[in-house]
């Protein structure tokens, strides 16, 4: 038993770990019915539109525009809230580094004539 050195002495090999065999499983009949492969498909009967009614395009072409403008708008989001968070991180470097006018000055462009 010195080949394990983790093992103390006088142990068995079968009190570390062991193996449980699981008995397997018989296969089910085929006259039996199967209830619970049956109960998704009637969950989803509400959704199913009738064959023989129009489709409703306008309705889904109004959601799928609705979809796509609050895409767009959590992107603009993200992309403004990222720039916003870049600007400030530069104004607070450049406090941290003990510099002087950090903040920036806008000025009117003049233009000589």
């Amino acid at each position: 038993m010195d080949w394990l050195p983790n093992r103390a002495k006088g142990s068995r090999p079968n009190e570390d770990g062991r193996v449980v065999r699981f008995p397997r499983r018989a296969a089910r009949p085929a006259s039996r019915p199967a209830t619970a492969a049956s109960a998704p498909a009637e969950e989803f009967a509400d959704y199913e539109r009738d064959p023989d009614e129009p489709a409703d395009d306008r309705h889904r072409m109004l959601m799928n525009f609705i979809a796509i403008a609050i895409v767009t708008l959590l992107i603009g989001a993200g992309v403004w809230i990222a720039d916003v968070i870049g600007d400030m991180e530069r104004d607070q470097d450049c406090v941290m580094q003990g510099r002087a006018n950090c903040a920036p000055i806008e000025a009117p462009v003049s233009s000589r004539r």
